[in-house]
């Protein structure tokens, strides 16, 4: 028996690795199994936006109707932003549109208007919490509410910044000048877009014990071929000659090295996964699709991390770690924030 390390913090939100096997079919698109080079970053590649957000829930409240009938809600806020980069190196990076929002959520069927948290100091600003309403009376509704405010935020700011991509097979080739990194799976609505989800930890085993093996074998930036799946896939109800079921979502898939494992680490350290819209047609790669590939390796392995700076190196890149910096200056401290939060419920009992 031999002991292999996870690299990443015990106090990370996840391990690096847990690989639970993909129930669904998964589909060869790119001929044999075998490591691809990386290629150099085209020149009609102009920007590179890595999109990521920050949820934070900053106190869990139960309302009070005038029946006393009570609802579970919660003050919360999430913060979303870009890094515009050069993958030429031709000027500095800089952040783009971070913004911040807060918002109230809450069950029931409450009319509720924003809830402004003035100061005593006016240097300290005003806290203004939108209302949003979920359904149900789940404790962590208005987390899951927020976290999918959030989400809807990132999705809308990369599909807005990404180039176009067409996914149809009568469409001419194009390659992107503007590609956007965004952090976790691509989503509904980023069809047609130049959307690349990178997902830093290893949970869904799409290979299988027969090709696991190139993912330790691969070089750094080389790749696997794409692969095509459809989300939610158990492996049953696919249609006559492999197909997948109608109306679900397609995605294509490869793995990437950013960095050597060390030897006490687990093979798959420094490998990440990389997911984007596919078409309908399952026997369609769209050339752009595989131009985004190609130079894959090359753009994440220039701004992959290193251990000595971040715990989740390499695959927690480096622009992205400066966002969640900003976008955690946007939100404010969380301390500082739950004692306006006391004082404000304070002072409306006392005004009662």
């Amino acid at each position: 028996m031999r002991i292999r390390l996870d690299p990443w913090p015990v106090d990370t939100h996840s391990a690096q690795l847990t690989l639970t096997p993909f129930r669904g079919n998964v589909f060869d698109v790119e001929g044999t199994w075998r490591a691809i080079a990386p290629r150099p970053l085209p020149s009609s590649l102009r920007r590179v936006l890595v999109v990521d957000g920050k949820p934070r829930m900053e106190a869990r409240l139960l309302l009070e109707d005038d029946a006393q009938e009570l609802s579970v809600a919660g003050f919360g806020a999430y913060a979303v932003g870009a890094v515009d980069l050069c993958p030429h190196g031709t000027r500095q990076a800089r952040f783009h549109g971070v913004e911040a929002r807060r918002l109230l959520a809450h069950s029931g069927d409450l009319r509720l208007s924003a809830e402004e948290l003035i100061p005593k100091n006016p240097q300290t600003g005003r806290l203004i919490y939108d209302p949003l309403r979920f359904r149900g009376t789940d404790v962590l509704g208005a987390q899951a509410a927020i976290q999918k405010a959030m989400l809807d935020a990132e999705r809308a700011l990369a599909s807005a910044l990404a180039s176009a991509l067409p996914l149809d097979e009568e469409d001419p080739d194009m390659s992107p000048d503007t590609l956007v990194l965004q952090d976790g799976p691509v989503r509904v609505g980023e069809q047609g877009r130049a959307v690349l989800g990178y997902i830093k930890s290893l949970h869904t085993d799409y290979l299988g014990a027969d090709r696991n093996p190139l993912l330790r074998d691969l070089k750094c930036g080389e790749r696997t071929p794409i692969l095509r799946f459809t989300v939610g896939d158990t492996g049953e109800g696919a249609s006559a000659g492999g197909g997948q079921a109608s109306g679900r979502e397609q995605r294509f898939t490869w793995f990437v090295r950013l960095a050597e494992a060390e030897f006490y680490q687990h093979p798959l350290a420094g490998v990440m996964r990389l997911e984007m819209h596919a078409p309908e047609d399952v026997d369609f790669v769209p050339r752009a699709v595989r131009d985004i590939a190609d130079l894959s390796g090359t753009l994440l392995c220039r701004l992959g991390s290193v251990p000595h700076k971040d715990g989740r190196a390499p695959q927690n890149l480096v622009p992205t770690a400066a966002l969640e910096q900003e976008m955690g200056r946007r939100l404010g401290n969380a301390e500082l924030v739950t004692r306006r939060i006391r004082a404000h419920l304070a002072g409306q009992r006392a005004r009662a």
